[in-house]
């Protein structure tokens, strides 16, 4: 075998609390993370010279080596020290810089197909600590389960038996940089955190802990994130929160059909990205 497609699922932030600011200049995180079936889809095709070319033809992902997806294979090609080289093609389903983790999917993804490919026999947490040098998110996406997060986010434990739910996403199109968002933060004293359920049985346990610390942040630069928070709970949404450092803001629905009327509303009269997924 020397080609293999595969799909990259975004991700959204059921919680995302901000402990507090490390040495190094990150932040130690608590989050909840779950994968929901909006993906990018990556085809991998080995080549006996020894570049690396990605194709991205998405406006914000770069082609080459500033693309996530060639720093992965690069890892992963050194490892494998065969003299060959790799062809990427991306096609972006997922927004790029939306909160939905779309590069570390990406990224995750080419890591696991070139595992595969190169038959490297790595494990999952070999694969989730090359994940670590990629980005912070990297790790979650080779780990394939829905996750409590913590540290930077590369600390992952499963919580298993997530209930399903359909999700509609909504991105208003403006750039909102993580770096900002998080060097913008105003980091208070905390109290206790909020205990969280060891399992989670309903729709309503998940929507009772949404919450995002980075909104203190993103709304009054963009309150059209606060807008479209509102427009998904009249349309019926049973919870609504931004996703990551944003813009992308997420429903909860307890149907398709719901979310599918909602996604038609909400898009009726603006330019928003909108789209209708479920979680896996």
């Amino acid at each position: 075998m020397d080609s293999l497609t595969l799909y990259a699922p975004a991700k959204i932030n059921y919680l995302l609390d901000v402990i507090g600011k490390r040495p190094d200049g990150y932040h130690d995180l608590r989050m909840i993370m779950q994968r929901v079936n909006l993906c990018d889809q990556i085809t991998l095709a080995l080549t006996d010279s020894p570049e690396i070319i990605v194709t991205c033809a998405s406006k914000g992902a770069p082609d080459g080596p500033g693309n996530i997806a060639w720093k992965a294979a690069r890892l992963l090609l050194d490892i494998a020290g065969t003299g060959c080289g790799v062809t990427i093609d991306v096609k972006k389903n997922i927004p790029v810089a939306a909160g939905l983790g779309g590069g570390s999917s990406d990224a995750a993804t080419v890591l696991m197909g070139m595992n595969e490919l190169l038959q490297l026999g790595l494990t999952v947490q070999e694969l989730m600590a090359l994940g670590c040098k990629l980005g912070a998110d990297v790790p979650f996406f080779v780990f394939k389960k829905t996750a409590l997060a913590e540290g930077i986010g590369e600390k992952l434990t499963p919580l298993p038996n997530m209930p399903n739910c359909w999700i509609l996403l909504v991105n208003p199109g403006v750039h909102v940089s993580t770096a900002w968002v998080y060097g913008s933060l105003r980091l208070t004293s905390r109290g206790p955190l909020n205990r969280l359920p060891q399992v989670f049985e309903s729709i309503e346990q998940v929507v009772s802990i949404l919450s995002n610390d980075l909104e203190s942040v993103t709304i009054p630069a963009f309150p059209v994130i606060a807008d479209i928070k509102t427009r998904l709970m009249d349309l019926g949404a049973v919870g609504s929160m931004m996703s990551g450092s944003g813009p992308t803001v997420f429903g909860i629905f307890k149907s398709q059909d719901a979310a599918e009327v909602a996604c038609r509303e909400v898009t009726k009269d603006t330019n928003w990205f909108a789209a209708v997924a479920e979680t896996l």
